[in-house]
């Protein structure tokens, strides 16, 4: 039994992870590479990503080894079906893979229990009600434009926000000096988007730092980890924005929140940081629980048809541990 192999594919917006497990949960291969999501990067980019890092992953492994597979896409996925198994036939290996939602993956990733929730926050947020391993109900994930409430980029988007809207209303140019005394966060937020670069007045550099987000609006969401710093030094603005985001997160979970555990996810969520902190404090009395890693909980999802319900249990942290 232990011969047997089990495939898991985590084809994400920013990265693909492919883990090779036996299904006793020993882990026997594993790659990254590039993004997975069809509908964010197109067809071809997204298969190659996933070929790319299943062959790097079977490495010498026989693939009619591999019983069973589970790739977990966010988006779109039927448009993969045909181009995977051919993937998978090249590889020699005899059954191409069950898709699922990356969502339910997710999930999978924090809890061996089939019924449950999933609050995530990373570039995006979305709050998930799961029965049975399966989507039965969702709470925001509507996007960047008009959604994602408590989301990295809603975070570094209303840091953006306070920000300029602090220099319109003429806070001194002198705030986004290193040393001007009590303004960590504009002064991390004009370092993001200005360098060294000062303008003249605050209109000016508020000016400047809306041109270079409405050029390159992903800049807002790496503005997510100067918010935790400056949270972290005591700033208000930061703090305030950070209990925000707790709160609309929270919020979206308990929309669709039924009952069993809350698995977090996320790079907002499962890295420490005052978000992480004020989500898990506003959750006291639930059983939370922190996702572990997407591929491998792929890899068990295909596996438990060959185990018994005690042994999918048991085997479960096996298969999620962490890569690396």
């Amino acid at each position: 039994m232990t011969e047997s192999l089990v495939v898991g594919v985590d084809a994400g917006a920013t990265s693909t992870r492919v883990a090779v497990h036996t299904l006793d949960g020993a882990r026997v291969g594993y790659a990254k590479t590039g993004a997975g999501n069809p509908t964010a990067h197109g067809l071809a980019k997204a298969v190659a990503a996933v070929a790319v890092a299943l062959r790097e992953a079977l490495g010498p492994l026989d693939g009619a080894r591999v019983v069973a597979s589970l790739a977990g896409v966010a988006g779109h996925a039927e448009e993969m079906v045909p181009e995977l198994a051919r993937v998978w036939a090249q590889l020699g290996i005899p059954r191409e893979p069950r898709y699922v939602g990356d969502v339910p993956i997710a999930y999978a990733a924090g809890s061996p229990e089939p019924d449950g929730s999933l609050l995530l926050s990373g570039t995006g947020a979305v709050a998930a009600r799961i029965v049975g391993y399966e989507l039965d109900g969702l709470a925001d994930g509507l996007g960047w434009l008009l959604g994602d409430a408590g989301s990295g980029f809603w975070i570094g988007r209303e840091a953006a926000k306070a920000v300029v809207a602090a220099l319109d209303r003429g806070l001194p140019i002198e705030a986004l000096l290193p040393e001007a005394p009590g303004e960590e966060l504009v002064q991390l937020v004009g370092e993001h988007f200005l360098g060294a670069e000062r303008p003249a007045t605050p209109r000016a550099a508020a000016d400047r730092i809306v041109r270079l987000a409405q050029a390159d609006h992903m800049r807002l969401a790496r503005l997510s980890s100067l918010v935790s710093r400056a949270a972290a030094a005591g700033d208000p603005m930061a703090l305030e924005i950070v209990g925000e985001a707790a709160d609309h997160l929270v919020a979206s979970l308990r929309r669709v929140h039924v009952a069993g555990p809350v698995v977090l996810a996320g790079s907002v969520l499962t890295s420490p940081g005052p978000v992480r902190a004020a989500v898990t404090r506003l959750l006291t009395g639930e059983n939370v629980m922190t996702a572990g890693d997407a591929a491998g909980a792929a890899a068990w999802l295909a596996a438990c048809p060959f185990l018994n319900p005690e042994e999918s249990k048991a085997r479960h942290p096996c298969f999620t541990r962490p890569a690396g």
